[in-house]
């Protein structure tokens, strides 16, 4: 504590005593303090006149310097809090005094930012999040008890009677389930059909830009294997050397797995993802990696943009926007898809195909691209229809021992349930059509409403979802290929948004989701409910409470603005029939039972329907 003696009244000159009554100004403080300080701190010394002279002159020079030094240090500290406080705003916490900004900031320097700086050498050195997954791992169960590990498959019965047509394009829009007869009773076998379908990818590729690599050399192998192995008497089931595509965020050593991405455009991962596995030893063959919107968002890739079979003027939607497409134009039997926030649900209706996202944890996400480990990676299947949508689930489900957000989900047999025992709702917007046979067929449905009182659903989607794939793509963005993203008001623009959420706020928002889906479960009062399959709000809330939907072609309506001289293309009419968690069977029966009496799912897209004024790309493919 330094003591300043207070100056004697009688010495004040009236401008003296009038500036002492006002309060001095900082600086004026603090030169003061530091003079006196000077003063009373330095032992009295006996100087010549002239050594006394020098050294009061270099005495000023240097507290000159020394104050212009602790001045600017003070300026600089001041305008720093103030960046500081105002930046707090952007948090909504920006209610500390300048002492506790300080405080924080020197947390900040001292523990926050090497912590920061340790953890990402430690886990963020690869982009994609293939590797060290997050223990914060949403259980979408709802409180089921996890299956048995040796689940039951599911008990189909073979079609008969199924005789082999004489076109190849015929051949092409036929079912897994009538492919897979033809091959059992060697009517014709893999390594044809396996033809048949790169040919067909090859041929319309260059309209619908749908393809990102041809594994043909993959393909043959596995083809020839299959009809190996059928030649000596062991056949694996219905997806015996029955062709596929797989969304390229899904790795397959030896070939590309782009991510869609310019930036990783001629990424080489050597993993096997788990889905990849499951379908290679069901003896499925690999005909091609499909076109995935960059980073998973959307249907624009580093190629171009995938576009719809139904009417090659528009795109596919969402970022399985490839397997959707390819599926559709009977380019592949089916695909293998992804969806975050709509990726199978959107393209799935906009290419008029049925498609199947199944209950979050259902399929093992190891050796693919990761957004969110609690809503990200539902990898479902587009097919042709739902009974095959039941196949291929069958095949890929299961516990994933590299993923621990995946678990061995109780479905029971979707071929095996009694319908006539369902209660099922419907939505104001659910196409009635789907109602009416339904309940024809002895479905007890009733009109439906599904109450909560969270409002903000989308912020909650979009808080989990970006801050999860920033922690993924931490080195992409700091490295700067944001700046070479193929659309700049997608991912670029929510990644730096994400920069400004806190983490007490993240945590806030998965409360929030929480309440939601207590909420959800207790309005939850039929066995499936029937709604539009792509309303954005719907499509937040499924995800985020762990909703399975399928979706199904109901009909089709004429496009807008049709070319002049008439056209075959066609905007398609979907619905989408939802489940409780881990009830994904019940969803499947009921779409089941809906396509055994209509057509809607066995109609072929005009992709040959191009006019004069259709532009389309070059043809040629890798």
């Amino acid at each position: 504590m330094i003591y300043i003696p207070k100056p004697h009244s009688r010495s004040m000159s009236p401008g003296c005593n009038a500036m002492c009554r006002r309060a001095l100004p900082r600086r004026v403080v603090s030169v003061a303090l530091i003079l006196l300080t000077v003063a009373l701190c330095s032992p009295p010394t006996r100087r010549s006149p002239a050594a006394a002279e020098a050294a009061g002159h270099h005495f000023a020079m240097d507290n000159r310097q020394t104050l212009q030094v602790e001045d600017t240090a003070s300026e600089e500290n001041d305008t720093e809090i103030s960046i500081v406080k105002d930046a707090l705003k952007y948090f909504d916490a920006d209610f500390f005094n300048d002492s506790k900004v300080k405080e924080m900031m020197k947390g900040a320097k001292e523990f926050n930012l090497p912590m920061f700086r340790v953890n990402r050498r430690l886990v963020a050195f690869e982009d994609g999040g293939l590797h060290n997954p997050s223990v914060l791992v949403f259980n979408s169960s709802w409180g089921s008890k996890e299956a048995p590990h040796n689940n039951r498959k599911f008990n189909y019965s073979p079609l008969s009677g199924i005789k082999r047509p004489s076109s190849e394009e015929d051949i092409a829009f036929m079912s897994v389930l009538e492919l897979g007869e033809l091959i059992r009773t060697k009517q014709i076998t893999s390594c044809e059909l396996t033809d048949i379908f790169l040919r067909r990818l090859r041929r319309y590729n260059h309209v619908l830009e749908a393809v990102i690599s041809f594994t043909e050399d993959l393909a043959h192998s596995q083809a020839t294997k299959a009809d190996e192995l059928l030649a000596q008497g062991t056949y694996l089931g219905p997806l015996h050397g029955i062709p596929y595509g797989l969304k390229d965020i899904i790795a397959v050593p030896h070939y590309k797995t782009t991510w869609g991405s310019k930036t990783f455009e001629d990424q080489i991962l050597d993993i096997e993802a788990w889905v990849y596995k499951r379908l290679k030893s069901a003896g499925a063959v690999l005909v091609a990696k499909l076109v995935s919107g960059s980073l998973a968002y959307d249907d624009i890739w580093f190629g171009g943009r995938t576009r719809n079979p139904w009417n090659i003027a528009e795109f596919s939607t969402g970022s399985s926007a490839g397997p959707a497409a390819s599926t559709s134009a009977g380019m592949v039997p089916f695909a293998i898809g992804s969806e975050t926030a709509g990726s199978i649900t959107y393209p799935a209706a906009r290419c008029g195909i049925t498609g199947l996202r199944p209950t979050f944890g259902t399929v093992g996400r190891s050796g693919v691209m990761s957004i969110s480990e609690s809503l990200v990676d539902k990898l479902g299947p587009f097919c042709r229809s739902a009974a095959d949508c039941a196949l291929i689930i069958d095949a890929i489900r299961g516990k994933d021992p590299d993923d621990p957000s995946s678990r061995n989900v109780a479905l029971e047999d979707p071929f095996q349930v009694d319908i006539q025992k369902l209660t099922v709702g419907y939505l104001e917007d659910a196409e009635m059509e789907v109602v009416y046979v339904l309940s024809s067929k002895g479905v007890n449905c009733v009109p439906f409403k599904l109450n909560y009182t969270v409002e903000s659903v989308q912020a909650i989607l979009n808080f989990t979802m970006d801050v999860d794939m920033l922690s993924h793509f931490d080195k992409w963005q700091r490295s700067g290929h944001d700046d070479e993203y193929e659309a700049q008001d997608q991912w670029p623009v929510e990644l730096r948004r994400a920069r400004l959420i806190p983490a007490v706020d993240y945590l806030q928002a998965q409360r929030v989701r929480g309440k939601l889906i207590k909420e959800v479960c207790g309005s939850f009062t039929v066995d499936a409910f029937i709604g539009n399959a792509t309303d954005w709000e719907r499509v937040c809330l499924g995800n985020l409470v762990g909703m399975p939907v399928i979706v199904v072609p109901t009909g089709f309506k004429s496009i807008e603005d049709p070319p002049k001289g008439g056209t075959r293309r066609r905007t398609t009419i979907t619905t989408g029939i939802y489940a409780p968690p881990d009830h994904d069977h019940i969803a499947l029966a009921l779409a089941m039972a809906y396509q055994s009496a209509t057509n809607h799912h066995k109609q072929r897209p005009p992709i040959d329907d191009l006019g004069p004024n259709d532009v389309v790309p070059t043809p040629g493919g890798n």
